[in-house]
């Protein structure tokens, strides 16, 4: 039996809250007020929508063999969950078309490459882009990256299939189950340019790159017309 926990209303909640800084006004702490009952509110709808994710009935069973390409050679995809029983599969924007790896893609694989050490200790996580192996290693290692594990989809067939097309020009972030032995799709990010609010891009809810969760503390936000890029002038 499943118990329900009543919450205490935000509003509530935002009376708790004794923080003052210098010299603000009482119409910054009001607004400030009104924005923290939202903050917990979000919390509470981020919750809420990783339940539901969690509670997903089984995601299509694995029939095809993809094959992958690594530091240590070919590998299946039963290999890459190692001991553990979830995979994450990241697909980058970085094939034989493209001269150099898609930013947006680069910079999120650069906030996470610090953190693999401590998600390895419960999933196992790879990036796969459809280039050689050996491009893709060493444009891991002009970007930094130390803790990522880069491999290649040589055949397409699994970019095809979970990405959108065999040389598909697209991010995608895909996460499978293994139990007794089956492996089953779980969880994909969806989401196209006509799914996007005005002026928006289509992103995940919530974002999985730091750099728009900083940005979006900030007055100047995320803004409309600016995206990271590979390299900055001093």
């Amino acid at each position: 039996m499943t118990t329900k926990t009543t919450l205490v209303p935000a509003e509530e909640l935002v009376k708790k809250n004794d923080v003052r800084f210098p010299n603000e006004s009482g119409e910054y702490r009001q607004a400030r007020d009104t924005l923290m009952a939202e903050e917990i509110e979000l919390r509470r709808h981020i919750w809420r929508v990783g339940e539901m994710r969690r509670a997903l009935p089984p995601g299509g069973e694995v029939a095809k063999g993809y094959r992958f390409v690594g530091e240590h050679g070919e590998v299946g995809l039963e290999e890459l969950f190692g001991d553990h029983d979830t995979l994450v599969v990241y697909s980058m924007m970085y094939g034989p078309q493209r001269q150099e790896g898609c930013p947006m893609c680069t910079s999120q694989l650069s906030a996470w490459d610090g953190e693999v050490p401590h998600l390895e200790q419960r999933i196992a996580l790879i990036v796969v882009a459809r280039s050689p192996h050996e491009r893709i290693a060493a444009y891991g290692r002009e970007r930094g990256w130390k803790n990522l594990k880069l491999y290649s989809d040589p055949s397409g067939d699994f970019t095809e299939d979970f990405v959108g097309g065999r040389d598909a020009d697209m991010p995608a972030y895909t996460v499978f189950t293994r139990k007794d032995g089956v492996i089953r799709h779980f969880y994909s990010s969806e989401g196209n340019m006509e799914m996007a609010d005005p002026g928006q891009d289509p992103h995940n809810a919530p974002d999985m790159n730091p750099l728009w969760i900083i940005l979006d503390t900030t007055p100047e936000g995320r803004g409309t017309d600016w995206y990271p890029r590979l390299e900055y002038e001093d």
